[in-house]
């Protein structure tokens, strides 16, 4: 997921309240999660589900696919800890996914470091996290030495650019794990090719890294996607599901990486993101054209459908959504859902055929790679702040009553 900067959303996590789910931890760490969880042993690990069955490894219909997922339940604290005993994950950039999965790891009582470039931004922000240099926080090269499990979470323009440098430090012996098939996938554009004689894995959480870690400190945990794209020692599969547990995901689901790039980089342009704020803008744009005001066009395109309905959608379903609606709102959805559909599928069928035939990577790399990367960013993300809906926006949230 995009963020305005890394260390934005880092700050916003340090900030966010910390919810105690009881998890053993090792005795030294500097989060408040672990030193709540010493008071409170009890491991959320385990849980019950409305039938009464102990969630675990278990095959789901998916409106009439079967699907085998993964829950925590099958990897309880004690277990995770024991598999990974004889460890050293060596967690190689400091970005969004870094910190989120580098402090549950940390919090999960699983030997973990990091490896950016040292007394970089990352390397500060480290720090302050309460990673220790010469201890837990090493450069690149050194982490990747010292390491069994390589987690390469750097940007996809980043693990391009440092491939030459990375890939000859990897052993046969260690593990390679990736958080996005972007690199491997596009390995014609990216230069990335894994060694042939070292497993090769993915755990890709369907959230960005603040979610990742706030979902796990209120006991909870992302939904988390994994895949294999090489297993030379046929224990491939099970190390992805016991890390995926591990950096803080609450149930697993299969796929490849393939897939998971493809779907992953469609949906970010689509409905998630880049469709979002497009339908957002389009919609505020014709209400204010006809006479209404700033309130009233934002509150009855963004307020509402992120405070009401969307969140009705989530827990419950677009049905239920429906239900829950006036008579007349019923209706008119209904009428126009069809209408909505038929205009944007050719878009939606193009985004996808970009995103497979490498488009939107070529895109991506060239635009992330440039020297002026960070300036050209800051001045697009300042023309949506800018936008006259996200400006009137910023006045309807502060009257909320849970404003602060």
């Amino acid at each position: 997921m995009a963020s305005r900067s890394a260390s934005v959303l880092r700050a916003a996590a340090r900030a966010a309240p910390r919810a105690a789910p009881a998890i053993r931890t090792p005795a030294r760490s500097y989060s408040v999660l672990a030193r709540v969880a010493v008071a409170a042993p009890s491991s959320p690990l385990k849980r019950v589900s409305p039938l009464g069955a102990t969630r675990g490894v278990k095959t789901l219909d998916f409106a009439g696919t079967k699907e085998v997922v993964y829950e925590r339940a099958d990897w309880p604290l004690p277990k995770l800890q024991d598999y990974f005993k004889n460890d050293t994950l060596a967690l190689i950039g400091y970005g969004s996914q870094g910190h989120g999965q580098g402090l549950n790891l940390r919090d999960n009582g699983i030997n973990v470091i990091v490896g950016v470039r040292k007394d970089g931004e990352s390397w500060r922000q480290a720090i302050e996290d309460g990673w220790v240099p010469g201890e837990t926080l090493f450069p690149i090269e050194e982490a990747i030495n010292r390491g069994t499990i390589i987690m390469n979470l750097l940007s996809d323009a980043a693990q391009s650019s440092t491939w030459p440098t990375i890939q000859p430090l990897l052993k046969p012996s260690q593990t390679l794990y990736f958080s996005h098939g972007f690199s491997v996938v596009f390995a014609e554009d990216t230069k990335v090719i894994p060694p042939k004689d070292m497993d090769v894995i993915l755990v890709a959480p369907k959230g960005s890294g603040r979610t990742v870690r706030t979902l796990f400190k209120e006991g909870r945990g992302i939904n988390s996607s994994i895949a294999v794209y090489q297993d030379v020692t046929g224990k491939a599969q099970e190390k992805a599901i016991a890390l995926g547990i591990a950096v803080g995901s609450g149930y697993l689901y299969e796929t490849t990486f393939e897939k998971e790039v493809y779907s992953d980089l469609y949906g970010e342009r689509g409905v998630l993101m880049g469709g979002i704020q497009g339908m957002f803008r389009a919609q505020y744009e014709v209400l204010r054209a006809n006479g209404h005001s700033p309130s009233e066009a934002f509150n009855e395109t963004v307020e509402e459908a992120t405070q009401s309905l969307f969140p009705l959608i989530g827990q419950h379903g677009m049905d239920y959504m429906y239900a829950a609606c006036s008579t007349t709102a019923r209706r008119g959805a209904l009428d126009w859902a069809p209408i909505f559909e038929k205009a944007n599928k050719p878009v939606f069928e193009a985004l996808y055929k970009s995103v497979r035939d490498g488009t939107e990577t070529r895109k991506s790399l060239e635009w992330n790679s440039r020297k002026t990367y960070r300036e050209d960013l800051k001045k697009e993300l300042e023309e949506i702040d800018s936008q006259e809906i996200w400006r009137a926006g910023k006045t309807v949230r502060s009257l909320r009553p849970d404003a602060k």
